[in-house]
């Protein structure tokens, strides 16, 4: 074999690997964890829904606005202190959004916390393609899908946890000690990387910026604002659709654009990265519905909620380990048609919930959709970096986290806004079929004593109705996201099979 084609000699790999592993476990927590305690934040900082709301949207909408920065500054100054300069300015704000006591310090420190997270994801990938040779790559993959993935669903599980037996503060606490861990790990162990002189390309980033913000802050806020019936709506859509044309006519025809067009060529990267995206939109869509759905409909309490939806995690953690080692014997485009198969197994089990059922439909659905992701997630990354020259690798890494979370939160927001408009329309449908003959003759309606004669009854016969309609609304959400799923199986026979070059060391030769 030539040097070439040996895996990089790394000294302290392990410990490299553990580290960057963390920080990308601390990230992708803070995507969810945050989630559960927003009540109690509410309560402390004496502030309204509406507040609570920009908690969550500032820290997406910084993360969103700063990921296709990190390129940029990767390649102009090194990976190594930008790296560290992300880790202690998300410790840092972390510690602050712990320590705030007002609606305004709170959602400021969010924002900063987003701005340090947004690298955390995209650098720790590519740390762990450099330090992994082109036969390593599925391995090494595979360990960094688990850190992304795993992180949203223990989130809310965790966030629980230490709201309620602890102090909502601790949501932001618990990332000091991992945070300086990393810090002071990656300081000693991770080598400093070549840096040059770039050009930056400061329009190309504004309109991205504007085209990613003004997009997140449409789809946070739709539902609340009942989408198109609001001005600010349509005005973040049109500000979002111009400033991204603005982008793309930049990059195709500007000398030194801020994100290379190079990466739209590769045909393995651009299907890998839709297939991906929407892997994400399914699991962070199915993870969004199930909570309240079991809370809500089935009166679940909270801590049963994460013990019934955890085991999607498990399911993910299983293959995403053993696809490393089956992607050397199998085709990886075989593979990642079963993954998707097996993902809209699980999604269509989920099309056959009811009110009666108990809590093993849930788990056994979730750890078929996650044996499914688990294979997807570890396949498509592979694949798509396995053939991308490492001078495009901060661009590549950085592009990939961008569109992959905001397929997360397109998923969310559809899914949210069909659940409420189609709760709508089902009860409406529902109620139109109601007369005094069906109602007596009704055993669900006879088993709960209801009284339609009084106004009390009628009220309880409308809240049966709602929790009929939402529990179709939510099992209509199902069928859309498996459908999807399955509709990315034929972009499949579009990828190109990768091989380890003897040569390239950083690529893969295309057959």
């Amino acid at each position: 074999m030539s040097d070439a084609g040996r895996p990089p000699r790394v000294a302290n790999k392990g410990i490299i690997t553990f580290l960057v592993m963390c920080a990308t476990v601390m990230q992708s927590l803070d995507t969810t964890i945050a989630n559960v305690a927003l009540p109690h934040i509410q309560g402390t900082v004496a502030g309204t829904q509406d507040e609570m709301g920009w908690v969550l949207t500032s820290y997406i909408v910084a993360a969103a606005i700063t990921i296709p920065l990190t390129g940029w500054l990767a390649n102009r100054f090194g990976r190594r202190p930008i790296f560290l300069i992300s880790v202690a300015t998300f410790t840092f704000a972390s510690a602050l959004c712990g320590m705030a006591q007002s609606v305004p310090e709170i959602v400021a420190f969010r924002f900063l916390q987003g701005i340090g997270g947004a690298a955390l994801v995209p650098f720790s990938q590519a740390v762990l393609l450099d330090i992994n040779g082109p036969k390593e790559y599925p391995r090494a993959m595979s360990v960094w899908s688990v850190g992304v993935m795993v992180g949203p669903i223990l989130g809310p599980v965790l966030g629980g946890w230490l709201t309620e037996d602890f102090s909502w503060r601790w949501v932001f606490y618990i990332n000091l000690p991992i945070g300086i861990l990393v810090f002071f790990g990656l300081m000693a162990t991770l080598r400093k990387g070549q840096s040059a002189k770039m050009h930056f390309d400061f329009f190309g980033f504004a309109t991205l910026a504007l085209a990613v913000g003004a997009l997140q802050v449409m789809l946070d806020r739709g539902q609340e604002k009942n989408w198109f019936s609001s001005t600010e709506i349509i005005i973040e859509t049109v500000v979002a659709g111009l400033a991204f044309y603005l982008f793309v006519v930049q990059m195709f025809t500007s000398n030194r654009p801020f994100i290379n067009p190079g990466l739209f060529r590769n045909r393995n990267f651009i299907v890998c990265i839709f297939i991906g995206t929407v892997g994400s939109l399914g699991m962070y869509a199915t993870l969004a519905l199930l909570p309240p759905m079991l809370q809500s409909l089935m009166q679940y309490p909270v801590i049963l909620t994460g013990m019934v939806t955890a085991p999607r995690g498990m399911g993910m953690l299983l293959t995403l380990f053993l696809s490393g080692r089956l992607i050397g014997r199998f085709d990886a485009r075989l593979l990642l048609t079963i993954g998707v198969v097996v993902s809209a197994y699980g999604l269509w089990l989920m099309t056959h919930f009811s009110l009666q059922m108990d809590y093993w439909p849930i788990v056994i659905s979730g750890v078929i959709q996650g044996l499914g992701l688990g294979l997807v997630f570890a396949l498509a990354n592979t694949m798509a970096f396995s053939t991308i020259p490492m001078g495009l690798r901060n661009e590549a890494t950085a592009f990939w986290s961008l569109v992959r979370n905001m397929g997360s939160s397109i998923g969310i927001s559809v899914t949210a806004f069909l659940q409420t408009q189609n709760t709508q329309i089902v009860h409406s449908t529902l109620a139109e079929h109601l007369t005094h003959y069906n109602i007596a003759s009704n055993p669900a309606v006879s088993a709960a004593h209801v009284d339609v004669t009084t106004a009390s009854g009628l009220a309880a016969l409308n809240a049966m109705i709602t929790k009929q309609a939402s529990m179709i609304a939510y099992i209509d959400n199902f069928w859309m996201v498996m459908l999807l799923t399955l509709a990315t199986a034929p972009f499949i026979l579009l990828l190109r099979r990768g091989r380890t070059s003897a040569g390239g060391g950083h690529a893969a030769a295309i057959e």
